[in-house]
């Protein structure tokens, strides 16, 4: 009875923040949007299994900057190339704000690069971006590290003998490798229980943000909190994994040598006791250990699924495959590895990569941004506290950008003459102040990943390449492709 009452107090007192949102709402020039619906706002509207769709629909009556209430919270939606690179680029001080998103917020505490905003967000960004990008001056670099993954990956592959697999596990092990590496200083064995145990976790959280659940956790946390459900687990095992964090930290404190950091622990460690006589740093233990949460989530699941949906691409059309292993065989030839300098003599290759990106799509929305202030866009006012979402597949699959948008076509990063060509509309990893803080280690580990297995395998599926299916297997938070069991023969 009590647990009841507290529901109907919960949506009386939404319903009241709902009506004072409406009434002081009008007294801006909003952009935009179909009629609300008290406390649910516009999600009877959208699509559950792909709501970026209903986004894209809606936006041909309503145009490229609209507002939505998803729920009670009001979100103004940006669709189209013109629309998200003024916002992210022409405006990026405006837009540097990143929502607050329940689920991220109760995982992290408002600590870490992912969530924050502000001065924690510069000075942890800059440090990340500097610290990542300088690992490979008198220390072992990030391309070393990939060269040596991409021999455990391949040597393990061999074992199946050609046989049909899914790769699916073994890639985000080869893949999160990279990032423990470079976080912790070591990788993780294949069979490691502790690690495969983490990862297990990874994909469940993901699919969890994907889920409808994991959508109405974001909108109604506080009814959410109170009732029973799957999202206590998931809470649970994030704690776990921070857990497993802290353990790392330790090992490292007792191990420190500050003129020789190891990794990204050791130089976050180092510069927390430089800096502990300054009250306004930002380099203290809360953020260490979600920033490492931060890098550890999204620099798994990402790139594996990205590397698993490009092999089901070669397999669906092996001619690319062959062209590719064709321009591969020519420039690398004999050489142990694969380099990024490789990269600049593969144009075919490298549009090939590209295109993946751009078809998968991987995360629609981009993450949330957030308006810190009333920002004025294009005439409008976005009100403070309003959640921005930059609707990355409307960029990725813009008629006006690009020739053939809802076919693979690698000549979408090709020159008449088969030159690689750059194309500005290429906004997989978002835009502006809040783009990808690790993109340059992604681009890194699917040229080098993929390079690599093209050298040693040709790959197919037993039900042949007309069995393969592009479309992911559920579309909302990401873009999740479908699994499936693949062959691949030594060459």
């Amino acid at each position: 009875m009590e647990f009841s009452g507290t529901v109907i107090l919960a949506g009386l007192i939404l319903a009241l923040l709902w009506l004072f949102g409406v009434k002081s709402s009008r007294k801006y020039r909003l952009p935009p949007g179909p009629t609300a619906l008290p406390l649910i706002g516009n999600l009877p509207q959208l699509e559950k299994k792909a709501p970026f769709k209903s986004f894209l629909k809606l936006s041909e009556t309503y145009g490229p900057v609209m507002t939505l209430y998803l729920g009670w919270q009001r979100t103004v939606v940006l669709v189209g190339y013109d629309a998200v690179k003024e916002a992210l680029v022409d405006q990026a001080d405006d837009f540097t704000g990143r929502g607050p998103l329940p689920f991220l917020m109760k995982a992290t505490k408002g600590y870490g690069v992912g969530i924050s905003n502000g001065e924690r967000w510069r000075q942890l960004r800059r440090f990340t971006l500097t610290t990542l990008r300088d690992f490979g001056m008198g220390r072992k670099g990030m391309e070393e590290w990939i060269q040596e993954e991409s021999t455990h990956l391949t040597a393990r592959i061999e074992t199946f003998k050609a046989k049909p697999f899914d790769p699916t596990i073994l890639l985000s092990r080869t893949v999160s490798n990279v990032i423990c590496c470079i976080v912790f200083g070591e990788r993780f064995g294949y069979e490691d229980k502790q690690f495969l145990h983490l990862l297990n976790i990874i994909t469940e959280i993901l699919q969890f943000l994907s889920s409808p659940k994991g959508q109405m956790y974001n909108i109604f946390p506080w009814i959410m909190e109170r009732l029973p459900g799957h999202h206590h687990t998931v809470f649970a095992q994030i704690e776990e994994v921070k857990e497993f964090i802290r353990t790392k930290i330790q090992e490292h404190q007792e191990t420190l040598d500050p003129n020789s950091p190891r990794d990204y622990i050791d130089c976050f460690l180092t510069r927390i006791n430089q800096e502990k006589d300054n009250p306004t740093t930002e380099f203290f233990y809360e953020n260490l250990v979600s920033t490492v949460l931060n890098l550890f989530l999204a620099g798994t699941e990402t790139s594996s699924s990205t590397i698993r949906y490009a092999l089901s691409v070669l397999i669906k059309y092996p001619n690319i495959q062959e062209k590719m292993q064709q321009e591969i065989d020519t420039v690398i030839g004999e050489a142990s590895y694969p380099t990024m300098e490789n990269r600049k003599s593969l144009p075919f290759t490298d549009a090939v990569i590209h295109e993946v990106q751009r078809f998968l799509d991987i995360v629609p929305f981009s993450l949330p941004h957030y308006a810190l202030q009333d920002i004025s866009f294009r005439g409008y006012t976005i009100p403070k506290d309003t959640v921005i979402l930059p609707l990355l597949h409307s960029v990725l699959r813009e008629e006006k950008q690009w020739a053939t948008p809802w076919s693979f076509n690698p000549e979408h990063f090709l020159d008449h003459n088969g030159n690689f060509k750059k194309n500005p509309a290429f906004m997989p990893f978002a835009a502006g102040k809040r783009a990808c803080v690790g993109e340059s280690l992604a681009r890194m580990e699917l040229f080098i990943f993929l390079v690599s297995l093209l050298r040693h395998f040709s790959f197919s599926c037993s039900e042949g390449p007309d069995s393969i299916d592009l479309v992911p297997e559920y579309s909302s938070f990401a873009n999740v492709p479908r699994r499936y069991e693949i062959i691949a023969t030594p060459r």
